[in-house]
């Protein structure tokens, strides 16, 4: 139980390690499958732990075969694809053949991470999804209306976008009539002042308007005034004769 304790507390130390990479480029031209445990148990990289059973053997100058023999924190090469991944787990050895895994690491093109556990996707893919939710609702939220004439409704950016383009069609209708149809209207017009002439023309001095048939009977006025003229002193005699 102890043994498991401190296994689970390394672990929880472990967690803030999921954003973090290290790699050194001096080691990345050489690196093989052979060499890659070497590689990821430099003291430079934080992922490496140097209580491990590891370093023990590097200082004692042992190969890291003699690692099934001992106890505690070990780095152990579980996976090879060359030259591009290679994948690392970090293991609590109780005996030669116990263990309790902690935690994996790849090398991904020369960078090493910390690979995620189930929980922490599923907190990661959960979070994420409950944000969009909550800001799907909130969007939704603000579309909502309320008029006490209509109720409760919603209004959406799509609809104005319609309404703005049937205002727009509607107002081009209007404002460009066709050539036919100024035409129709004019001969129309004309046709309709013909049948009903206008009543009042123009005004007097003082005034009161004029209609057209006073105006008619003054231009018919004027017009015989103008046609009459004084009888001659010939018309005059003969008329006389006649009376006689």
């Amino acid at each position: 139980r102890d043994n498991l304790s401190s296994a689970a507390k390394m672990e929880a130390s472990l967690e803030n390690q999921l954003h973090m990479s290290w790699h050194d480029s001096a080691w990345l031209p050489v690196l093989n499958q052979h060499n890659v445990l070497d590689y990821f148990c430099q003291r430079s990289n934080p992922f490496y732990d140097r209580t491990c059973s590891n370093e023990q053997l590097k200082m004692q100058k042992q190969d890291f075969t003699q690692l099934q023999n001992m106890k505690g924190m070990e780095y152990v090469l579980i996976h090879v694809q060359e030259p591009i991944l290679y994948i690392i787990r970090k293991n609590y050895r109780i005996s030669p053949e116990k263990f309790t895994p902690v935690c994996n690491y790849y090398i991904l093109d020369g960078k090493v991470y910390q690979c995620p556990d189930l929980k922490s996707v599923l907190n990661s893919r959960l979070s994420s999804a409950l944000h969009q939710l909550d800001s799907a609702f909130d969007e939704v939220q603000s579309y909502a209306r309320y008029q006490p004439a209509k109720g409760h409704y919603w209004e959406f950016p799509s609809d104005k976008e319609k309404q703005a383009l049937t205002s727009k069609t509607k107002k081009k209708v209007v404002q460009e009539p066709s050539d036919s149809q100024c035409r129709r209207v004019e001969t129309l017009l004309s046709k309709i002042i013909e049948k009903f002439p206008p009543r009042v023309l123009a005004k007097k001095e003082g005034g009161k308007p004029i209609s057209v048939t006073e105006l008619q009977s003054q231009q018919k006025g004027v017009s015989l005034g103008g046609n009459r003229r004084p009888p001659s002193k010939e018309s005059e005699s003969e008329a006389k004769r006649k009376k006689l």
